[in-house]
C-alpha cells in the first residue's frame, strides 16, 4: 500500500488514502501533545516512587521540551535531506521504545535519559506532518486537513491531562505511574504501522544542509544553564551549579558565534534583524517560559498543598484548558482585525488570573475550595490563548515571504525551548519558596510569573501592528 510520489500529478491518492494519511500525522501529533503535558499531573507520584525530589519533578518536563526544542528545526531539514517519510518511521520508532524505557525506569537518572530521548525522537516526527500532507493533498483541499489541526490538539490539551491523571490513580497491575507511558506502545506501535503502510515515500535533497553543530552547542548550553539552576536549588549553591552555569553560557556564546558563520543556521540572520520578528521571538520566549512554569506550580500546589490527587488536579486543570482552546478559536477570527491588541489583552488577562489566583490564596491557603479556584484558573487559560493563539502571527506580520517557512520554524522551537526553561525557572522559585510554606511558594510563584508578564507588555510595542498574511499559514 505504500505510494511513492514524485511530482506534482502524484497527489491523486483515493480520498480515502488521503484521510487516512491525515488520521497518522494527527495521531503522531497528539502523542507528542500528551507526552509534553503528562508529567505535569504525575511528577510528584513519580518522586514519592523513584526519589529525585525537586530535582527530579522539575527535569521531568524540561528535558522532553529542551530536546524537543533545540531539536525541532534540525529535525525538519533532516526530512527534507533524507526523506519524511523515513525521519517520520525513525523518529516514531524511537519515540515508542523511549516510552517503553520510560516506563520500565528504576532510577530518575533512567527517567530523565529517556524524556530526553522522547524528546528528541518527537523532534523527528512533528515537523514532517505538514510536509507530508502537503505532498498527498490537493492545494484546493488542504484547508479540510489543516482545519482538523484546532479541534483535535484542543481535546488533546484538555483529555491528555484527565488521561494521564485517571491512569496514575488507578495503579493498574500495580504497577503506579508507569502506564501512562507504557500506553504509548499501543497507541505509537499502532500509529508507527499505519505509517509504514500508508506515508509515501519521498527521496528528500541531498543538497539540503543543516547545522549540526550548532544545535548540538545550543543543546548543550542550556543543559548547562539548566542543570546549574536546577542542581543549585535543590543541593544548594556549591561549585557544581556555578561550574554548570559557566560552562552553559560559555557554549551559548560557543552557539552565537557559529550562527554568524554556518552556512545553514538555525534561525536565519536576516529574521535576527528584522526588530519586530526579534521582539516577537522574545516576547514569546518569555511569556511561554512564565506560562509553562505556572502551569507546573499550580499542578504542584493543588497536590501538595491541597492534597488533590492526580485524577482531581487533572480535573482541576480543565477550566484552564478549556480557556486556551476557545480563546485560541476565538482569536483565530479576530486576529487580522486587531493585530497587537490581542497580545496585550492576552497579557492582561493572564495578570489579572495571577493577581486573582495570588489573592485567593493568600486569604484561603490550602483550605480554599475547588470551585473558588474555576474563575482564576479558567481567567488565566483564556489569557493564555488569546495571547498564544496571536503572539506568533503578530511577530511575522512584516517578514518577506520567503523567510515564512524559517520564522515559523524557528518561533515553534522557541516555544518549545521556553517550555523548558520556564519549567525549571518557576518551579526552582517554587520549591526555593517552599520552605515558608505551600502558600508562601505558590504566592511568590505567581508574583515571579505576573512580573514576566508585565515585562513583556513593554515588548509589544515594538511588534509589528497587524498579523501576517494568508501566505504566512
Amino acid at each position: 500500500m505504500t505510494q511513492i510520489l514524485h511530482n506534482e500529478e502524484d497527489r491523486t491518492l483515493p480520498a480515502r488514502t488521503r484521510w487516512a494519511i491525515l488520521a497518522v500525522v494527527l495521531a503522531a501529533d497528539v502523542l507528542d501533545l500528551l507526552d509534553a503535558t503528562i508529567t505535569n499531573i504525575a511528577a510528584p507520584t513519580i518522586t514519592r516512587d523513584l526519589g529525585g525530589g525537586a530535582a527530579l519533578v522539575q527535569w521531568l518536563g524540561t528535558s522532553y521540551a529542551l530536546a524537543l526544542g533545540v531539536l525541532l528545526v534540525p529535525g525538519g531539514r533532516l526530512g527534507d535531506k533524507y526523506g519524511r517519510r523515513r525521519m517520520f518511521l525513525y523518529g516514531l520508532a524511537g519515540f515508542v521504545a523511549a516510552s517503553l524505557a520510560c516506563g520500565l525506569a528504576t532510577t530518575p537518572a533512567t527517567l530523565v535519559l529517556a524524556r530526553l530521548t522522547q524528546g528528541a525522537c518527537a523532534a523527528l516526527v512533528i515537523p514532517q506532518g505538514f510536509g507530508i500532507l502537503g505532498a498527498t493533498w490537493p492545494r484546493d483541499q488542504i484547508g479540510k486537513a489543516f482545519s482538523l489541526f484546532g479541534p483535535v490538539m484542543g481535546l488533546s490539551a484538555v483529555g491528555g491531562p484527565i488521561l494521564a491523571g485517571f491512569l496514575v490513580d488507578a495503579d493498574l497491575a500495580g504497577l503506579g505511574w508507569r502506564p501512562m507511558f507504557l500506553i504509548n506502545l499501543l497507541i505509537g506501535g499502532a500509529t508507527l504501522l499505519a505509517a509504514y503502510r500508508l506515508l509515501p515515500r519521498d527521496t528528500g535533497s541531498a543538497q539540503v544542509t543543516l547545522d549540526g553543530p550548532g544545535a548540538a552547542l545550543l543543546c548543550a548550553a542550556l543543559l548547562g544553564l539548566l542543570g546549574g539552576l536546577i542542581d543549585g536549588s535543590a543541593h544548594g549553591w556549591t561549585g557544581r551549579p556555578l561550574t554548570l552555569l559557566l560552562l552553559g553560557l560559555a557554549l551559548f556564546a560557543g552557539f552565537c558565534h557559529r550562527q554568524r558563520t554556518a552556512a545553514a543556521p538555525l534561525i536565519q540572520p536576516s529574521l535576527l534583524r528584522n526588530r519586530g520578528f526579534t521582539a516577537g521571538l522574545v516576547l514569546g520566549l518569555v511569556a511561554f517560559a512564565a506560562t509553562a512554569g505556572l502551569l507546573y506550580v499550580i499542578s504542584l500546589y493543588f497536590q501538595r498543598g491541597l492534597g488533590r490527587s492526580p485524577a482531581d488536579t487533572a480535573l482541576g486543570l480543565i477550566p484552564l484548558s478549556l480557556g486556551i482552546v476557545l480563546a485560541s478559536v476565538a482569536c483565530y477570527r479576530l486576529i487580522h482585525a486587531y493585530g497587537r491588541r490581542l497580545v496585550v489583552a492576552g497579557l492582561l488577562i493572564v495578570l489579572a488570573g495571577c493577581g486573582y489566583l495570588a489573592l485567593l490564596v493568600a486569604d484561603s491557603g490550602t483550605s480554599v475550595s475547588r470551585w473558588a479556584l474555576v474563575p482564576p484558573v479558567l481567567l488565566i487559560g483564556v489569557g493564555m490563548g488569546t495571547c498564544f493563539g496571536t503572539v506568533y502571527d503578530v511577530t511575522i506580520g512584516d517578514i518577506a515571504p520567503e523567510e515564512a517557512g524559517s520564522a515559523s520554524g524557528s518561533l515553534n522551537a522557541v516555544q518549545q525551548v521556553a517550555n523548558a526553561i520556564g519549567t525549571a525557572t518557576v518551579t526552582t522559585v517554587y520549591f526555593h519558596s517552599a520552605d515558608g510554606g505551600e502558600t508562601h511558594a505558590m504566592t511568590v510563584s505567581l508574583t515571579a510569573v505576573a512580573v514576566a508578564t508585565a515585562l513583556c507588555l513593554t515588548l509589544v510595542r515594538l511588534l509589528p501592528r497587524t498579523a501576517g498574511g494568508e501566505q504566512h499559514h
